[in-house]
């Protein structure tokens, strides 16, 4: 007898591409389980089921649990798991990339480690971002300094176009309630911002941690993705919501955002985004299988899943084809 943990992992071809997927679901006060290969969510006015691999991001709200076979199909879809608390204030995550491929992650560090491709890539995230100023020649400090003032003035237009009062960014980190109705909108839109960015960069293969304008924590690739869309996107739809009065402010920006997103394919547009940026010129991204192979000197890759130690040995007595520099340098000792 079969059970469901023993269905196969799905290969790349079989998962839904990022780009075609919901951008989140949210559940609370519910439990989550899978029946084949949808999850399920379960409360008192019954039980729903939603297509794993449609799934982009699954916030989960307060109240809710989730079984192993829940995370499991959700693991083996690619999809982002957030645990969301009161609010959408705090998140946590785990996922699976949808691509087998680590170029895209290789190129990402290679940028990030040198200083000089690492404000590249700074500038042009600033360029998507603000694209009629051009960033070049500018300073880390004279990028942040822009950024500043661009995104206040987005707060003083976003105001006076749906008539919202804002006396300016201010909230308590952990407290929902603390800041006024505008304020929560804007927090609330940024968390789902944040789980749609961690999304991308999850099934892209990136690393979250290796950002270009943030630094130092678990997620700084993440949130410089987040800020792509914040003027765009997420600050009006935050006045959009608080215009219309200061009931249920959380979850009705989330609503409004996830429209939104789905409306105007912003996953895909942050598919290219994040490809633009990162992937050298005419890098094939579109690997459909598994390709594991090792590296050489001077950056020579040759196959994985044989031993070396043997150059004369093999099937045939064949002699490996490596660099030709490869002996010279493991006579050198550079090779172990």
């Amino acid at each position: 007898m079969t059970t469901i943990s023993r269905r196969p992992a799905s290969g790349p071809r079989q998962l839904t591409r990022v780009g075609d997927r919901l951008s989140f679901v949210y559940l609370e006060r519910c439990v989550v389980h899978r029946d084949a290969n949808a999850i399920t969510a379960e409360d008192a006015e019954g039980v729903r089921h939603l297509p794993s691999a449609t799934i982009g991001t699954l916030l989960l709200g307060p109240g809710t649990r989730i079984t192993h076979q829940a995370m499991a199909v959700l693991g083996e879809s690619g999809a982002v798991v957030v645990w969301v608390g009161e609010n959408g204030v705090r998140f946590y995550a785990g996922g699976r990339a949808l691509s087998r491929s680590s170029a895209l992650m290789e190129a990402q560090a290679v940028a990030w480690a040198n200083q000089r491709t690492r404000l590249d890539v700074a500038r042009a995230m600033y360029r998507l971002r603000f694209p009629d100023e051009d960033p070049a020649g500018c300073t880390r400090r004279q990028l942040l300094g822009r950024e500043g003032d661009r995104v206040k003035r987005c707060y003083a237009e976003q105001a006076a176009r749906t008539g919202v009062t804002w006396r300016g960014r201010r909230f308590t980190p952990g407290d929902f309630s603390s800041g006024d109705a505008a304020n929560q909108a804007v927090t609330a839109a940024a968390q789902c911002m944040y789980g749609v960015a961690q999304t991308v960069v999850a099934a892209l293969g990136c690393s979250p941690g290796l950002g270009f304008v943030h630094s130092g924590h678990e997620l700084s690739f993440v949130l410089d993705v987040a800020d792509f869309y914040k003027t765009d996107i997420g600050i009006p739809i935050a006045f959009e919501v608080a215009a219309e009065g200061e009931e249920d402010i959380g979850p009705r920006t989330r609503r409004a955002l996830r429209d939104r997103i789905n409306t105007t394919g912003l996953l895909d547009r942050c598919v290219r985004d994040i490809q633009g940026l990162l992937a050298p010129a005419g890098a094939d991204l579109s690997a459909d299988a598994d390709q594991v192979t090792l590296l050489s000197d001077r950056g020579a890759e040759v196959a994985a899943g044989r031993n070396y130690g043997d150059q004369t040995g093999g099937q045939g007595g064949t002699l490996v084809q490596d660099i030709g520099a490869q002996d010279a340098l493991a006579r050198d000792g550079v090779v172990w």
